[in-house]
């Protein structure tokens, strides 16, 4: 069954999201924060509450999903169902379930791994946390834009998943822009780096996005460094939380935040190696 959907927030990621959902037939009706000329924008997140009973959030951060949610909780019925896919802290999430659930409506909690083409190209992959239920419900809508959607647990469970994945992701890049500044320095050509990880156990996906990047200064922004950052700083949160110590994310933390500083946060994050 088509059904009418909302979308929040129409970045790299809600942008394509949206187009997606509209190839699939189902009725798309969006909010962002910044006016776009799109068909069926709507002028707040309770307007599109309004319009639809599946709503997908792809805000910033935090802040802007519990707006969101607390901006839609008048207009939220038993028939609604409310899934964010932002990045945003456990705490975040946990919160804003909190107020949709009391508001009557449902909740999933479903960050997704992939950025700008598998957005593009319907690939993304969903981390899910929430009821099998709601789940079933959620996939016909979330299969317009996934090539994977995973189930990980309660509300919550998923979004930490997500973070330290993302942990991972950003200690990688840095330890490869590391290896790309050691070979330069040494007179190698990058390329053969390039030939010598295809062949060595610790090549990735990861990897071969991201040091052809590297090798040609191209950082068009697919996942920004600021928003890497963002999740970093959400990783040593729960990372103090459970009194443990994250030394190499520390460090790549503190080597991203940098990079902010020094204004690369829109570029790509693979732009983290960059002195």
């Amino acid at each position: 069954m088509k059904s009418n959907i909302g979308v929040l927030g129409l970045g790299i990621i809600g942008s394509r999201v949206a187009e997606n959902l509209r190839k699939a037939g189902h009725e798309v009706f969006v909010w962002s924060r910044s006016a776009r000329a799109v068909p069926n924008f709507l002028a707040s997140p309770r307007e599109v509450a309004c319009a639809a009973g599946i709503i997908q959030i792809f805000v910033r951060d935090s802040t802007a999903l519990l707006e969101a949610v607390r901006d839609m909780a008048p207009s939220l019925t038993a028939g609604h169902l409310i899934m964010n896919h932002a990045t945003v802290s456990k705490k975040a999430v946990l919160e804003a379930a909190q107020i949709v659930e009391a508001a009557g409506g449902s909740f999933l909690d479903a960050p997704f791994t992939g950025s700008k083409m598998a957005a593009q190209n319907g690939k993304l992959c969903y981390y899910v946390g929430g009821s099998d239920l709601l789940l079933e419900r959620a996939r016909p809508v979330l299969e317009a834009s996934a090539a994977k959607i995973l189930p990980l647990g309660g509300v919550g469970d998923a979004m930490v998943l997500k973070i330290v994945t993302n942990l991972v992701s950003a200690v990688i890049v840095e330890a490869v822009a590391e290896a790309a500044d050691i070979t330069r320095a040494h007179g190698i050509d990058l390329a053969r780096l390039h030939t010598a990880l295809e062949s060595n156990a610790n090549y990735s996906t990861l990897i071969g996005m991201k040091l052809p990047a590297i090798m040609n200064g191209d950082f068009e922004p697919h996942f920004s460094l600021r928003n890497m950052l963002k999740d970093a700083d959400f990783a040593r949160e729960l990372a103090s939380e459970a009194r443990l110590v994250t030394p190499a994310l520390d460090c790549t933390a503190a080597t991203m935040r940098a990079g902010v500083e020094a204004g690369k946060g829109d570029l790509d994050f693979s732009v983290i190696g960059q002195r």
